[in-house]
């Protein structure tokens, strides 16, 4: 098999790039997804997503080394396993980023990924439920909806918010990108809005689009410099695929680095360790890992919420909801409203993310999140620029091994300060005059540790990675630069890199928007390649 162009993973960016390419129809396109169809009720129900996450039939689950900064924990970290990757399992909220993150990537060295550079894309990606203008998107692939699941406490949080001290902002997306708001999603008339769905279903049709699933890369070869096909496994068959103008890796922050190194690109030390042929000594693959650290706040409360509103005949008005009208608990996202503040003076932008569900969870005897059997609230602090940086490496030269992931959560006590920092304010929201009534109790961290210390002690027994992994194929300029800023890998003809493993750092929020947008401007700069090369 030849193609003009193959596109390694159907993920968040994959989906966007692959459909965009299709686009010109003079470009033949092969997209390998290694896992399998996204039509299945637990990528497609958004509160199915609980059964999704941490399931190995849809989520990779990479097993992170252990982490002497969090106990000695050693956390499993999410990546989507179906087409559409983290976009089919994750908590559907959709946050673009602050405007700083981007013009801070330029500074970076990521030439033409400034505010204004992205914000064209973000407008073209999307078709925003309160309508297009000069921030959003109104008629793109992509539908973006108010929660339809909704709670009076999440209404008494936004108000009991703003009289913590926190500005009410119309749209967190839009002119401003700090303050309280209510959360926005991918969703469509009540139903998850994956890239699967947004992108790879319309462009399916096309002649020049060809999908397989369950079709797990091996190898991209490299022959004098380039970039020239795909070995995969699909059916218990090895398989090659010629690619004729090059290859694009999608598979994400934690697998593509892995495939790169598996390919003979990356630190040359590593690779030899490896046995592997060196084909471009980049010792910036699979380094500056970056992820999001949080912790919760758990409250008790005496209002219904998400966690009671179960049961058989619940579940049957939820069901008649949901096929009626396309509203209910069956559409909640993980996070139904979210603030963005800053906790110290002068910051050029907000540290912490504040995201408010009328939810809670507990863990089972195995360590498995499930709902807490009384009325409860969660409330995230997130840090949205932590300090820590970690590495990707490999394992061992089999491409069938799961990457090594070593990263220190917790690394920086900054970052730990700010957890605590987050823990007091969303104690302060949840104890003013809007709120408090609502309470009854505190479950975690518990009403006893009530100093910045003990805050702090209970942040490094309960954080968590927030599944927003990115940095590992940087975009740059520095030695580190994995990627120049039209995406081409350096050292290597023929072969980009188009996922969340590009982000110089990390944005504020969660990451599968920015990771879309990516896709999208992308698969731009991959057209504009092809051509100029074409022109030569």
């Amino acid at each position: 098999m030849s193609y003009d162009i193959i596109v390694i993973g159907g993920g968040s960016a994959g989906g966007p790039m692959a459909a965009r390419l299709t686009e010109d129809r003079s470009l033949s396109v092969l997209l390998l997804e290694a896992g399998a169809s996204d039509r299945h009720l637990f990528t497609r129900l958004p509160a199915a997503n609980i059964k999704a996450v941490q399931n190995p039939k849809f989520d990779w689950c990479y097993q992170a080394e252990p982490d002497p900064t969090i106990g000695g924990r050693a956390d499993v970290w999410a990546a989507g396993k179906r087409l559409g990757g983290g976009s089919a399992i994750n908590g559907m909220m959709f946050i673009r980023g602050h405007r700083w993150d981007y013009d801070h990537w330029a500074e970076l060295g990521a030439a033409g990924w400034n505010y204004e550079g992205v914000l064209p894309y973000f407008k073209r990606m999307e078709k925003n439920e309160r309508g297009g203008g000069e921030y959003r998107g109104g008629s793109g692939p992509l539908s973006v909806s108010e929660v339809r699941s909704r709670y009076p406490l999440t209404d008494a949080w936004i108000e009991a918010a703003t009289e913590a001290g926190i500005p009410r902002c119309p749209d967190l997306n839009g002119a401003c990108a700090e303050g309280v708001d209510f959360v926005q999603v991918s969703q469509k008339g009540g139903w998850r809005a994956s890239t699967a769905a947004a992108y790879i279903r319309p462009a399916e049709s096309r002649q020049n689009l060809r999908v397989e699933l369950e079709a797990r890369v091996l190898k991209i070869r490299i022959e004098q410099g380039r970039a020239v096909g795909v070995e995969y496994e699909q059916g218990g068959q090895k398989r090659y695929a010629a690619a004729g103008r090059g290859v694009v890796l999608s598979a994400g922050a934690m697998n593509s680095p892995r495939m790169l190194m598996l390919s003979g690109v990356g630190p040359a030390a590593h690779l030899k360790e490896m046995g592997i042929e060196v084909h471009a000594d980049l010792p910036g693959v699979g380094r500056n890992l970056q992820e999001h650290v949080g912790v919760h706040l758990v409250n008790e409360v005496n209002k219904t919420t998400l966690n009671v509103d179960v049961g058989p005949v619940r579940g049957l008005m939820h069901a008649l909801d949901f096929v009626t009208r396309g509203h209910g608990a069956l559409t909640t996202p993980i996070g139904h409203a979210q603030a963005f503040v800053s906790t110290r003076p002068g910051l050029p932008a907000p540290n912490l993310q504040l995201a408010f569900a009328p939810l809670a969870f507990d863990f089972d005897d195995k360590g498995r999140i499930v709902l807490r059997k009384q009325p409860s609230v969660s409330t995230l602090a997130g840090v949205m620029r932590p300090k820590a940086r970690g590495t990707i490496t490999l394992r061992s030269p089999d491409p069938y091994a799961p990457p090594v992931i070593s990263h220190r959560l917790l690394d920086s006590e900054d970052d730990l300060d700010q957890l605590a920092e987050g823990l007091a304010l969303a104690r302060r929201i949840v104890a003013a005059p809007a709120f408090a009534r609502y309470i009854t109790g505190e479950v975690r961290p518990g009403a006893a540790l009530d100093t910045h210390e003990a805050l702090k002690a209970f942040a490094r027994m309960a954080a968590f990675p927030m599944y927003h992994p990115v940095g590992t194929c940087k975009i740059g300029q520095d030695e580190m630069a994995v990627v120049d800023p039209s995406l081409a890998v350096r050292g290597v003809s023929g072969l980009w890199v188009c996922d969340a493993s590009v982000m110089p750092s990390l944005p504020a929020g969660n990451t599968n928007a920015t990771s879309i947008m990516i896709g999208e401007k992308g698969s731009d700069l991959v057209k504009a390649s092809l051509g100029n090369r074409a022109a030569a």
